[in-house]
């Protein structure tokens, strides 16, 4: 007997899935589907896409740090030619005479030509080059990780809109139920009151009834077609097509979930904090290379033309074009700012607690991770053990419902009595709509934490 009434109770649970599912004018849209039209289509994800094509962009420009500066110059020039003995400081360009000091001033015009090939590279910096491309690869990573993170985000937050409307179906559902219910008890009392049975006042009591149940389905319609646009402005598909599997409560209940992976390496909230920790550490290194010595390699090739002779004559200005003399200059120079070590000990110092910021957000996560994970598995077990109660709930109010129901016909009771029984189903079947939407939300909530809902998904093939 006890095993019949459990099957009677399972019955009466899939009852409103083949009803509902039967009024649906669009097949229902799996879950699965939803989320791989969302990654494709959805214009956040897209904007973050082309913030890592950004990064990449820096990073491929970083690698190429290390080419010399190689600069070709050329100058044609007309003026005087007269120096003084003695030494300057230059401020900002100033013009440059070449040559002897005369014993008088010369007023007649020169023609000189300059042209020159310079090469400065710094050539090494003791692993300089190598930090700035490891921050620039860092870069990407956060980027590229921020960017999982935020699919992953949105994901939770699609299932989460997705069960809520597979809710608002199944309190669809119910209300209209309700609504018939409401009119077959406002049809038998105009037939009462029409045989002088009962008292007109029940009439104006059904209809208002029956009209707080029709506004209470309208404002779950408007609920229900705000979750389709929403979803169909993440995915691109006609929000009229957005119908919930109303099928997923009995294969999820099959599905163990008591065992799991191991967040701490595979969850993206984890490896987007290790990545942020990772820059961090990676620009401590930079700051201790930037400041090291540099080695340079110094060239230049010139040549020089001039319209006065060597004798120091001037002659006419077209004697001045082209190259009279030519000379090149090589050279190694090291490089090493001592006043430096100060501005370095407290730059390293400066990334050094941000280093140690990021540890500590990412043993954060970590911890709220396995807490998340803790919780979703106490929910889980409520959720399951609700589902299992409901049953007996359901089935003793619909048949209390229809005893009074019953008697409210043959005159036995009166219409408050009636209305108590139909609210008490009411409530039964609105508790039984809140355990299955509990129920999923814990079993997708924990798939969340642990980053498994592709193989949750998978599984209910």
């Amino acid at each position: 007997m006890h095993f019949l009434k459990k099957i009677a109770g399972l019955i009466i649970l899939l009852i409103p899935f083949s009803r509902l599912s039967a009024q649906q004018h669009y097949p229902a849209l799996k879950l699965k589907e939803l989320l791989s039209r969302v990654a494709a289509y959805a214009p956040s994800l897209r904007a973050d896409s082309s913030a890592i094509s950004i990064r990449q962009s820096i990073a491929e420009d970083t690698r190429y740090n290390w080419l010399p500066a190689v600069k070709l110059n050329y100058q044609s020039d007309i003026g005087t030619n007269n120096n003084v003995p003695g030494a300057y400081f230059g401020f900002g360009e100033v013009p440059s005479n070449s040559g002897g000091v005369r014993p008088s001033n010369v007023s007649a015009a020169a023609l000189s030509n300059l042209g020159i090939a310079s090469l400065d590279w710094e050539i090494y910096n003791f692993g300089g080059y190598k930090a700035q491309n490891n921050v620039a690869g860092s870069d990407v990573k956060v980027v590229q990780d921020q960017y999982q993170l935020s699919k992953y985000q949105l994901q939770a937050s699609v299932i989460e809109d997705y069960l809520q409307l597979f809710h608002f179906e199944n309190l669809l559902y119910i209300q209209q139920e309700n609504i018939k219910r409401n009119q077959q008890i406002r049809s038998s009392i105009l037939s009462l009151a029409t045989n002088g049975i009962r008292a007109g006042v029940d009439t104006s009591i059904a209809a208002a009834e029956l009209s707080k149940s029709r506004l209470t389905l309208i404002e779950l319609t408007n609920k229900f077609k705000q979750l389709q646009l929403q979803l169909s402005a993440l995915s691109g598909i006609p929000y009229q097509s957005i119908v919930a599997d109303t099928t997923l409560v009995q294969p999820l209940r099959l599905i163990n979930m008591t065992k799991g992976l191991d967040t701490s390496f595979s969850h993206p909230l984890i490896t987007y904090y290790q990545s942020l920790y990772q820059n961090s550490k990676a620009k401590e290194n930079l700051v201790r290379k930037t400041y090291l010595p540099k080695l340079m390699l110094e060239g230049a090739v010139w040549g020089r033309g001039s319209s006065i002779t060597p004798g120091n004559q001037f002659d006419a200005l077209n004697q001045g074009w082209g190259f009279s003399r030519s000379n090149y200059l090589v050279g190694l120079g090291i490089s090493y700012n001592l006043t430096d070590l100060k501005r370095k000990q407290l730059k390293l110092n400066t990334q050094k607690n941000t280093s140690i910021y990021e540890e500590k957000r990412l043993e954060t996560q970590k911890i709220n991770l396995k807490t998340s994970l803790r919780q979703a598995d106490v929910e889980l077990q409520t959720s399951l053990d609700r589902l299992k109660e409901i049953p007996h709930q359901l089935s003793a109010a619909n048949a209390a419902y229809r005893q009074k129901y019953s008697l409210y016909k043959n005159g036995l009771i009166d219409l408050i009595e009636l209305n108590i029984a139909q609210d008490l189903l009411y409530r039964a079947e609105a508790d039984y709509a809140i355990a299955k939407y509990s129920f999923l939300h814990a079993m997708f909530e924990k798939a969340i934490t642990q980053n498994q809902v592709l193989s949750l998904l998978t599984a209910l093939k």
